[in-house]
């Protein structure tokens, strides 16, 4: 039986075409080795899960092949050297960083230095780094990668080029586990892989690790219900019923549905939140001009427009108002189930007044 490999592991990229959502950076480094224009010390920073490491290999691997004019099967390895500043974080580990350094590489021409997490390292760590770091020998070139740009001292960053890393968007997450969902062999339904993505929250190191768990929990059929039964997240199928009923004006109903996910062990401002965000999907659905910001998969975006078309422009904007006042109070609420029940009741007493004058003309 062959050992397991993770998603994030097995499907890292090789080369700067293969990272997702950072072609400004990657296109940047591209241009900075092809021009021989590239900076002794850079430093990577941006959330979690998005290419920092990934891109600070690739470019180490890149520089030497660039430099010696080789092929890209030739491994340079040994000019490549990680340091954890999680866990080497005093000045002796800078101290001996530094005299490896001043060593010129055996082949190819630059040592690169990848060092992970620089903002753990200790204010004497940094202090000692300085000096190398501004006048590095003309063989070495340091990468300093960091989810905390605000912890690292200002001497630091004004000798580093900085590439901020955006997240990863949800369409550009999708398309990519959709690919590897394909090289796998797994058929996964488009709003499955949409649900993963926005779980994610903009790191794809996370998507390819919830997409693992699921595959595991669902086989080779990857479904929407498949999805959000085992991420424990309320599928939006509640929020179209919901929003239904309270443009009926149908208060005990609704009451009965917020029970019925309150049962499924869900809290409550998960739902008011989850509601307010489908009212704002809603809002955008009204207009061709904003329908662009609708970050859902194709099936769920029709039932958006269908029932976009039957809530008023009114009615949305005074629900979110009030569902998103609800989630600022919940956590200081006394009863908060009261609260939100409160709030459902107040949503679906909207349009009560307008239908009172349907009734009244007829």
């Amino acid at each position: 039986m062959e050992p397991f490999i993770v998603s994030a592991r097995k499907y890292r990229p090789l080369t700067f075409k293969d990272v997702v959502g950072q072609q400004a950076i990657t296109n940047t480094l591209e241009n900075a080795i092809k021009n021989n224009h590239l900076a002794q010390a850079l430093l990577f920073t941006g959330p979690r899960g998005v290419g920092k490491t990934t891109c600070a290999r690739i470019l180490a691997k890149k520089i030497n092949e660039q430099a010696t004019n080789t092929e890209v099967e030739d491994d340079f390895a040994f000019n490549v050297f990680e340091l954890d500043a999680a866990s080497n974080n005093s000045v002796d580990d800078i101290r001996s960083l530094i005299e490896q350094v001043r060593i010129p590489p055996q082949v190819g021409k630059y040592k690169v230095y990848i060092i992970d997490e620089v903002h753990m390292l200790s204010q004497a760590a940094f202090n000692a780094f300085l000096k190398t770091l501004e006048e590095p020998p003309t063989h070495a070139i340091f990468i300093l990668a960091t989810t905390e740009k605000h912890k690292i001292i200002p001497t630091i960053l004004s000798r580093c080029q900085i590439f901020d890393f955006k997240r990863i968007t949800v369409l550009s997450a999708k398309d990519h586990l959709k690919y590897i969902a394909e090289q796998e062999g797994v058929n996964a339904e488009d709003d499955a892989l949409h649900v993963i993505a926005q779980k994610a929250d903009g790191a794809m190191r996370d998507a390819l690790s919830i997409y693992d768990r699921v595959v595991s929990f669902a086989g080779k059929e990857l479904t929407r219900q498949a999805v959000t039964e085992n991420l424990n997240v309320l599928d939006y199928d509640i929020y179209f019923k919901v929003t239904d009923l309270l443009i009926e004006n149908k208060i005990p109903d609704v009451l009965i549905e917020f029970n019925s996910v309150l049962s499924k062990g869900f809290d409550g401002q998960h739902f008011i939140n989850g509601l307010a965000s489908h009212f704002r999907d809603l809002l955008v659905a009204k207009d061709n001009a904003t329908v662009q910001l609708l970050e859902v998969g194709d099936n769920a975006k029709k039932q958006y427009l269908e029932q976009a078309n039957k809530v008023e422009l009114s009615f949305l904007i005074t629900a979110i108002d009030k569902a998103n006042n609800c989630d600022l109070q919940y956590k200081t609420s006394k009863n908060q189930r009261l609260l939100v029940e409160l709030c459902l009741m107040q949503l679906a007493s909207i349009t009560f007044s307008d239908v009172k004058k349907k009734a009244v003309t007829l």
